[in-house]
């Protein structure tokens, strides 16, 4: 069972996506992301299973809520720095968005 001190060593912060385009070489599709995470972060680089539901036009603006300090991943040729956070549904992954707009940076608590 994970503990509260456990899950408060995760830091999920609100990104803004500022780039997105289709990862040719992922297994299964994806797109490649730019978060930016604001001034303390900056801009991150993820890998996202997200093309069942979304279109890379309606991504670019988009807040989402990132986990930024899990270790890189190579997926690929491409290393992925942040994990954007989703819902599995029976029509694909839902991204996770604060209800309004935040600042970029801000984290989840």
């Amino acid at each position: 069972m994970v503990t509260f001190d456990d899950f408060a060593k995760i830091d999920i912060r609100v990104g803004e996506i500022i780039k997105a385009e289709v990862f040719e070489k992922a297994r299964r599709p994806a797109y490649k992301l730019l978060v930016d995470l604001g001034s303390e972060i900056g801009i991150k680089k993820s890998s996202t299973q997200i093309t069942n539901l979304y279109k890379i036009d309606d991504l670019i603006g988009k807040q989402v809520l990132a986990v930024v300090n899990f270790p890189p991943r190579q997926i690929a040729d491409f290393m992925s720095e942040v994990l954007v956070l989703g819902a599995y549904t029976k029509d694909g992954v839902v991204l996770i968005q604060p209800e309004r707009s935040v600042e970029k940076g801000d984290k989840l608590g």
